[in-house]
């Protein structure tokens, strides 16, 4: 809170309830849940030309449209599945993104069977601890870093699509691999406490 009493938040939340959960809830929180890696790692490749709103907005439709991100399932999909995705309004209908996450669901299964599985893959990048940065302003931001590059350049020879630096560095701030609040949003401290400062208020 700033003197007034008043929370202050990140000024990308807004004033759009749903925005403002996600900002008080999940974004920054580390994730380690493969599964919700995935996710997360499919939706900022979906929210690629686009805004995270229109992603937000259609977060459930890609659960039901992608059986909830199980990788599993959706790499058997097949032609006659993306032709069924591309009439489903509640998902982004571009060919090459649906057919990036069934193939990006291939080859997350590919990175699971190693040791450790996705997580230890991604978390690697930053040693497995969450890097807490303290911009004081949304302009000192980077929109990629050199290791959202090498982390798209690994992910590109694993056989991932829609994975470039800024998809990446995008990927880490949600899950919490970095800490991208500014120092004066109240969540900045929080995501720093054991399990990233989840609340459930």
């Amino acid at each position: 809170m700033n003197d007034s009493g008043t929370v202050v938040r990140c000024d990308w939340s807004g004033t759009s309830p749903e925005y403002i959960e996600y900002h008080d809830r999940e974004w920054g929180v580390p994730i380690h849940d493969n599964r919700r890696l995935f996710e997360f790692l499919i939706l900022e490749g979906a929210q690629a030309g686009l805004s995270w709103s229109t992603i937000l907005h259609k977060r459930e439709g890609y659960r039901r449209a992608f059986a909830d991100f199980d990788a599993q399932t959706i790499a058997g999909f097949d032609e006659s599945k993306v032709v069924e995705l591309l009439a489903n309004a509640e998902i982004v209908r571009n060919r090459r993104k649906i057919e990036a996450t069934i193939q990006n669901a291939r080859s997350f299964l590919r990175l699971q069977s190693q040791p450790g599985g996705f997580g230890a893959f991604i978390w690697k990048f930053v040693d497995g601890t969450p890097r807490q940065n303290a911009w004081r302003s949304l302009a000192e931001i980077p929109a990629t870093t050199s290791i959202s590059e090498a982390m798209s350049k690994e992910l590109k020879k694993a056989g991932f699509a829609f994975v470039g630096p800024t998809v990446c560095y995008a990927f880490m701030q949600a899950t919490g691999m970095v800490n991208d609040h500014i120092t004066s949003c109240f969540r900045w401290r929080e995501v720093q406490e054991p399990e990233g400062g989840f609340t459930s208020s």
